[in-house]
């Protein structure tokens, strides 16, 4: 693969002066992918704190922190043109002054629509952060421009963010309140800006290639149709679904917004997200695997505190300890798909098949655990086997988006297509289909153990009513995860054995083309649009 590019020099990074060391100019970087990755404009493992401070309701904050996840999933079929049009310095400095304020905002308000608009700007400046720092390094991770590599590195930076978030949103809430977790963000950016201003010079490309030709009004829409879709999955339960208006109308607006798309993708030269990346076979295949694995996953969203705080009685720290488990399966599962998939170029079907496995392992462990006396440590290996089952599905199919055979001004719509279903959809659908599975299921058991109870004798034992109904509330919750866990075991099973019988001999192969021939490609699409303007 080394062959198919030209010998290159020492990495360095013309952004950043001299006088700081060579090998110390990527780390830089990794520094600021970090802080960027920490900050965003709400922390979900706040969100009890923040129900009981304010007059927002669970779903309001979980609404609006998929709208982070919107915003950056909205952005990627764009990233390569700012990346082209604005230097290092000017990218950073904007989006670390665009997430200081979204940390502020989001600290003092209590309005749910400026909320969501709040998050959904910051996700937005979020990713445009993140790409143009991993752009930067991204020869120095991966010369030969391996993305199966590059994913890893990715991976473990973005997935290992988000459990190590959590720990610290909690322990700043423990120990004093949940707004200095934005305190401590803002100034973690503001130091940031600071270190930008100082250490990273304007460096211009050979040509700034101006921001024409990109469909706004289609990425507007397309960001209302994943908002709507988001709005269904997370309030569905409270507005009680479809015998409410605002599920309705959300659903209305977002089934308009998804025909204008389409309908304008079908006439425009460069529509936002074009018919060629949603009828390509490997997004079609991602998104279907995404749909049925993170389904089978949900059960973090919706189970898993609920079994601790509820049943173990676990309080908000012992809760977040659980990410740790979490982190340490994400580290070797990236470990593992590195060596294996990355180096050793395994095959599509055989990781697939591993990730699914341990998705098995998984439900099963808990199918057989879940219990009234289990202690902590015991949760380590099917947390465990999540974490690093997430992260093997999440690299290799983002891979498989990049060896699809895609136009290169293509696959960026794609990478926004992977992002809806594999974050957005993913975060959401799975959990509104598993709660209101358990939703269902619990009533039903619930009646059946409150039949069985009927017939105790009042003369010789008396348990006063509330303490009954609790009791009666707490078994049912018990068997209705119990029996949940176990359908979905048999679908993992059954997911697991259709990929082992199925034909699949392809190998990872993603080369990423030189940043000098996108540059020109993108130099000649713009000059076409001024052309054809004129």
């Amino acid at each position: 693969m080394a062959d198919w590019h030209a010998p290159q020099g020492p990495f360095d990074i013309p952004d950043v002066p001299n006088y700081i060391p060579r090998r110390l100019k990527p780390w830089l970087f990794i520094l600021f992918v970090l802080i960027i990755q920490f900050s965003g404009g709400l922390y979900l493992a706040a969100a009890s704190d923040m129900v009981g401070t304010t007059a927002l309701m669970q779903e309001d904050i979980l609404m609006a922190g998929y709208a982070q996840l919107i915003g950056m999933s909205i952005n990627f079929a764009v990233m390569f043109r700012l990346k082209f049009r604005y230097s290092n310095r000017v990218a950073l400095s904007i989006c670390c002054i665009a997430l200081i304020t979204a940390n502020i905002i989001c600290a003092h308000t209590s309005s749910v629509p400026v909320l969501v608009t709040t998050c959904f700007f910051a996700g937005w400046f979020r990713m445009w952060a993140t790409f143009a720092c991993n752009s930067t390094i991204q020869l120095w991770i991966t010369p030969v421009r391996d993305m199966a590599i590059f994913f890893c590195y990715v991976y473990i930076i973005v997935d290992g963010v988000i459990q190590l978030s959590g720990v610290l949103t909690v322990y700043t809430a423990f120990f004093s309140q949940w707004e200095y977790m934005h305190i401590l963000m803002t100034g973690l950016l503001a130091f940031m800006l600071l270190m930008v201003q100082i250490l990273v010079k304007p460096v211009k490309g050979p040509m700034q290639i101006p921001l024409l030709g990109i469909d706004w009004i289609g990425a507007g829409l397309w960001s209302v149709v994943m908002l709507c879709f988001t709005f269904i999955c997370v309030y569905g339960n409270f507005y009680d679904w479809w015998d409410s208006m605002e599920i309705t109308y959300a659903a209305i607006l977002g089934f308009i917004c998804l025909g204008i798309n389409l309908w304008r993708a079908s006439f425009l030269h460069h529509p936002y997200i074009s018919f060629m990346a949603m009828k390509n076979r490997n997004v079609i295949r991602a998104t279907l695997v995404y749909l049925v694995f993170f389904t089978l996953m949900a059960t973090e969203h919706v189970f898993e505190h609920s079994y601790a705080e509820a049943i173990l009685g676990f309080d908000e720290t012992n809760l977040i300890d659980l990410n740790w488990y979490v982190f340490a399966g994400i580290a070797v599962g990236v470990a593992i798909t590195y060596y294996t998939f990355a180096l050793n170029k395994w095959r599509y079907k055989t990781m697939t098949a591993i990730a699914f496995a341990l998705a098995v392992v998984y439900l099963a462990y808990f199918y057989f655990l879940i219990d009234y006396g289990v202690e902590k440590e015991m949760l380590f290996i099917p947390l465990f086997f999540r974490g690093a089952a997430s992260v093997i599905i999440s690299i290799v199919f983002l891979t498989s988006i990049v060896q699809s055979g895609l136009h290169f001004f293509v696959f960026p719509q794609a990478l926004t297509i992977n992002g809806f279903t594999g974050a957005v959809m993913g975060a959401t659908l799975g959990p509104a289909i598993i709660g209101e599975f358990l939703r269902r299921v619990m009533a039903k058991n619930a009646a059946n153990l409150s039949a069985a109870i009927t017939d105790f004798n009042h003369d010789t034992t008396y348990i006063p009513l509330e303490n009954l109904y609790g009791m009666v509330q707490q078994q049912a919750l018990v068997v209705s995860m119990k029996e949940i866990y176990g359908w979905l075991l048999i679908v993992a099973i059954t997911a697991l054995v259709t990929i082992i019988l199925s034909y699949g001999n392809l190998r990872p192969f993603a080369i990423f083309p030189k940043w000098k021939t996108i540059r020109r490609s993108l130099r000649r699409m713009v000059t076409k649009e001024l052309a054809t303007a004129q």
